[in-house]
């Protein structure tokens, strides 16, 4: 029987005392809640920041981009007997870290935190108890954090809330005396302020639903060098300067409770301020919170009630765990302003808008959860920055006073474009939508392959497509030389091209461009009788990842992988399976795939240290969770999608994903990369798209086999 979701709840994370009190894990476990423009809230179970990136609000000015934390964070106080005959005693519920001390040590009265879907703080502090929650509600560069204070006491209690406020770029720190910065605070009639600083085209509002703002007697002051232990960790800038202006002070009787929302909301100049924000009451701001909580629970009803119905009794466990998943997808479609529209934003905290990571991500963010509006218009966002048949490979964040144009080194972001068209067509079989909008776009970047474009990426005489050095997904460089250069043909390279071709020969077909569908055939055809001949290793047993003229890199990488997992695959019969076998057997690592084997004297098998010694390892050896989902498709694919191989696929591949990875680093998210060591600490960006949207594709499509709608009309 079919369990009922329309009441489901959000899966719920919570973290007790015992984690709490251990600050080293409680420090490495970090939240975040988005706002759908690129902009978040986020920082650590315990309040304290340890990045640059964390906030309590960040807001994106231009969407997604140009991201500044405004509000660092907000530091609590509870304050007995302020106006009684008795000693005042005070106690500090905020924490933040400086080089050998916290201070204030607000930690130490933490009972408790929860995730679902908005972190939730507890305290208890001599016979007061404060609950705060943090909610950004969508769409707006806005953030409340709600409290309620029951106060157990005989005596009064005065609840105050100091907000640390800077104006940042997300990849600064601030230091006063090198960049001196000199806010101005105008009071609001209702409680509260306009924050604004004459180099900055950006304001800062505050304001309390209910209590007081009370304004430093001295104008405010600076406290100075915060720091941030994970950029100190990674050897970046890690001492930070937030500036307070005052605090918001609230009165709870004895024996009494009381609540409050702090909202804060920021804009830019020439722009309107938000409408109506400092007559908010309690009851509109509760409304606006009851909406978007029913927003998020929405998001994740449809596709789990998919997986309900095709889960047999042996998966009914992926259920819960799939919800994380489910509710994590949506966090990285963002609004654009240039153009308009809507894209993906690669990962959180540092990255923007990446092509590749997109178009890999975006079955598993849209199609499997039933987005297909969205899928749509993602495709058409993306097709309009094609330029020379390229699609980019990260449209960079623009910080403020700097306009940066998109870079275009990239041979595979355009073909993972051809393939996510064919991916919506098999869940839409939308003809007409891909006809009038994208097929011009597909079709340049094919001809624009044949010929010749940028970097040297043109096809060459056997079909293949060549290209030069840094344009793989493997693309990082040290000391402007690339780790993995992989210039010649690599070998997913030449699996996504057949793909295309192949996609390209059936829509011609399609689209009744018969000329165009018989070059686009001869040419697959004479692409993968090429590949066949020159990619095989015949002594290791696998592919080569790269082929430079005659002379094949016979480095174990997963790449290959994708001349198996591709609708049109570049394999078949026991080369499929052998290929299969050894990426298993030697690259397979609990949380992803290696990227490099690990008996090759250039495995790195820890990604840390500073920027140079975490780059060489970041292709060699560091384990990438994205990389399940082709994995995935591709084993099961050769064990003929087997019931007792879905169910092994599950438990060996899925589970210790699924029930470790939201429990740590980024809650209720997947990070972007592991340790190819054991035993394998998650590292990067806390919550990373394709490390969501590959494992949840393959998760529903392979595993619990929920195949699109349009698979048979497509590929027969």
């Amino acid at each position: 029987m079919v369990e009922h979701l329309e009441d489901v709840e959000h899966p719920r994370i919570e973290v007790g005392p015992r984690v709490l009190s251990d600050l080293d894990k409680a420090l490495s476990l970090e939240w975040i809640v988005v706002n759908g423009l690129g902009g978040y809230s986020s920082s650590t179970v315990i309040g304290v920041n340890t990045r640059k990136y964390h906030g309590l609000l960040v807001a994106s000015f231009e969407p997604p981009s140009r991201r500044y934390v405004v509000l660092s964070k907000l530091d609590e106080e509870v304050r007995v007997d302020p106006e009684g005959d008795c000693e005042e005693r005070t106690y500090g519920l905020g924490s933040n870290e400086f080089r050998g001390l916290f201070h204030p040590e607000g930690y130490r009265f933490m009972v408790g935190f929860s995730l679902d879907p908005y972190p939730t703080f507890r305290y208890e502090a001599g016979g007061v108890y404060v609950a705060k929650r943090v909610a950004m509600p969508y769409g707006k560069n806005m953030v409340v954090s709600s409290y309620w204070v029951l106060n157990t006491l005989r005596e009064a209690v005065e609840f105050r809330v100091r907000p640390l406020v800077v104006m940042r770029h997300i990849y600064e720190v601030t230091d006063v005396e090198r960049s001196p910065l000199s806010f101005r605070v105008d009071p609001l009639s209702g409680g509260g302020f306009i924050l604004s600083e004459p180099n900055y085209p950006y304001r800062l509002m505050l304001y309390s639903t209910s209590g007081e703002y009370i304004p430093d007697p001295r104008g405010g002051f600076w406290i100075r060098r915060i720091y941030l232990r994970a950029d100190g960790f990674r050897g970046e800038e890690c001492l930070d300067d937030n500036y307070s202006p005052g605090s918001f002070r609230f009165r709870v009787e004895p024996e009494g409770s009381g609540s409050l929302h702090l909202v804060a909301s920021a804009w830019k100049d020439g722009c309107e301020p938000p409408d109506g924000l400092e007559r908010l009451d309690r009851d509109r701001v509760e409304r606006l919170l009851e909406g978007d909580e029913d927003r998020v629970r929405a998001s994740i009803r449809r596709p789990l009630r998919k997986v309900s119905e095709a889960a047999p009794e042996g998966f009914r466990w992926l259920k819960d765990e799939v919800a994380w998943l489910l509710g994590s997808a949506g966090s990285f479609i963002v609004e654009t302003d240039r153009p308009k529209g809507l894209s993906v934003i690669a990962g959180y905290h540092w990255f923007g808008l990446w092509g590749r990571d997109a178009l890999i991500s975006l079955p598993g963010l849209t199609l499997v959860t039933g987005r297909f509006g969205d899928a749509a218009e993602i495709l058409e966002t993306m097709s309009l920055y094609c330029r020379d048949g390229l699609i980019p490979n990260c449209i960079p964040e623009r910080p403020f006073k700097a306009d940066v144009q998109p870079s275009y080194n990239s041979v595979d972001s355009s073909l993972w474009f051809v393939n996510a068209v064919f991916q919506y067509l098999k869940y839409t079989g939308d003809f007409g939508f891909v006809s009038r909008r994208l097929w011009g776009t597909m079709k340049s970047i094919i001809d624009s392959y044949i010929e010749g474009t940028r970097f040297g990426i043109r096809m060459d005489g056997d079909c293949l497509l060549k290209h030069g050095p840094q344009l793989t997904w493997m693309d990082v460089v040290v000391g402007g030389v690339p780790v993995t250069p992989r210039s010649g043909k690599a070998v997913e390279v030449e699996a996504l091209w057949y793909n295309a071709l192949r996609i390209m020969e059936f829509l011609a077909c399609k689209f009744g461009y018969q000329r165009d569908a018989s070059n686009y055939h001869w040419m697959a055809v004479k692409a993968k009788e090429s590949f066949n001949a020159k990619f095989w290793n015949s002594e290791g047993g696998y592919l080569f990842d790269v082929v430079e003229g005659e002379r094949g890199d016979p480095s174990l990488r997963p790449n290959q992988i994708f001349a198996v997992s591709l609708d049109f695959p570049l394999l078949g019969g026991s080369r499929a399976v052998r290929v299969v076998e050894v990426v298993w057997r030697r690259l397979w690592a609990t949380y992803g795939l290696r990227t490099l084997d690990r008996s090759d004297p250039r495995y790195v098998g820890r990604y840390v240290g500073g920027w140079a010694q975490r780059d060489r390892a970041y292709h060699n050896g560091t384990v990438w969770a994205w990389l399940i989902g082709p994995f995935v498709t591709a084993f099961l694919k050769v064990k003929g999608y087997g019931e007792k191989w879905r169910r092994f696929a599950a438990e060996a591949f899925f589970r210790p994903l699924l029930v470790d990875e939201p429990l740590r680093a980024g809650l209720g998210s997947f990070s972007e990369i592991f340790d190819g060591d054991p035993p394998h600490t998650p590292r990067g960006c806390i919550s990373q798209a394709w490390s969501v949207a590959e494992p949840l594709r393959a998760l529903l499509e392979d595993v619990l086999y929920v195949r699109p709608p349009f698979e048979r009309e497509l590929l027969g």
